[in-house]
């Protein structure tokens, strides 16, 4: 899958709240869809359709055990997320950076 392909259901699946909270839980540790489902309120099919856009982009990895389905962290999409954010993130600095100089130049020279 082409990297911008990636970014974009890596940021898409992160923009809804419960998806997230199913990250956060997930960190704590393996959990079925069921146990995903429970504290949430939701039906398992509700569950079921968060769990399947989060696998589709990567964040987690589903296992058939038994009857259920276990779910875990897959966190490689979110180290592609990480560096394009981080990219941004330097770029960012580097031109505030020249800014504050400017403006720091300017402010030596009022006056003269």
């Amino acid at each position: 899958m082409v990297q911008q392909e990636v970014l974009d259901r890596v940021f898409a699946s992160l923009a809804d709240p419960q998806r997230r909270r199913i990250l956060v839980r997930l960190g704590e540790g393996p959990a079925t869809i069921g146990e995903l489902a429970e504290p949430a309120g939701m039906s398992l099919t509700g569950m079921k359709k968060h769990v399947q856009v989060l696998e589709d982009a990567g964040l987690i990895v589903t296992e058939k055990v038994g009857r259920s389905r276990q779910c875990r962290l897959g966190a490689a999409p979110l180290d592609e997320a990480m560096a394009w954010i981080g990219f941004y993130q330097r770029l960012w600095a580097r031109k505030l950076d020249g800014l504050d100089a400017y403006f720091t130049l300017e402010r030596g020279t009022e006056g003269h």
